[in-house]
């Protein structure tokens, strides 16, 4: 089963940890890491943090990873462009965010998760939001944390590439990461596909904010 691993990023530094962890994972690796640099165009060639500060794959994810370029217009775009960059290779296009990490069997556990009946058309991972343990959480950690139940997200999420192509992708008049992966499982459904939850697990930590 060849899958590939689709990764929208603008250039936050969890995506170092992200990289590290796909590295660290037991079991075959994707076929291709496809890794979409969302900034604006011109920020992400001529800025300070140019596709050049992107972090160096490790060593093990030398020989598959790509990196394409988004143009700033939003994670439902910059994940059309990187399904899109794998062709017609892969049976599986598996999207992650770059804040999330995977475990020491994801790898393994995927490639479980992937061996569906024909019906089939997505799989989703378990995700785990750790919270702190000396305190009760605060108002955001208690919003992250309702990733755990959600449905669909694209955190970890697998679609069967053909059924991608069918539907056109994602809607990229979706702006911002906010109910398009919800309005994309909603016409798999609604074409007749089936989704499933698999058996890989995936840590979302809680990203540090602001004061407001």
């Amino acid at each position: 089963m060849t899958y590939a691993v689709v990764v929208p990023t603008v250039g936050r530094p969890t995506l170092t940890a992200l990289l590290d962890s796909l590295a660290a994972s037991h079991g075959p690796l994707p076929a291709h890491v496809v890794v979409v640099d969302d900034r604006p165009d011109q920020v992400a060639l001529d800025g300070p943090a140019g596709l050049a500060a992107l972090p160096a794959p490790p060593p093990r994810l030398v020989e598959v990873l790509v990196v394409r370029r988004g143009g700033g217009r939003g994670p439902a775009a910059a994940r059309n462009v990187g399904w899109r960059a794998v062709g017609q290779s892969c049976e599986w296009i598996v999207f992650l965010d770059d804040d999330v990490v995977v475990s020491q069997d994801w790898l393994s556990e995927l490639a479980d998760d992937l061996q569906q009946p024909a019906d089939v058309a997505g799989v989703q991972g378990e995700i785990t939001v750790p919270l702190p343990r000396d305190r009760r959480p605060t108002d955001w950690e208690r919003s992250t944390a309702g990733l755990q139940t959600a449905a669909w997200i694209t955190a970890d999420m697998g679609y069967r590439r053909p059924v991608l192509e069918q539907l056109g992708g994602f809607d990229e008049r979706f702006p911002r990461a906010f109910r398009e992966d919800a309005d994309i499982a909603l016409r798999v459904q609604r074409c007749g596909g089936r989704l499933v939850r698999g058996r890989r697990r995936t840590t979302h930590p809680v990203r540090s904010v602001d004061r407001w």
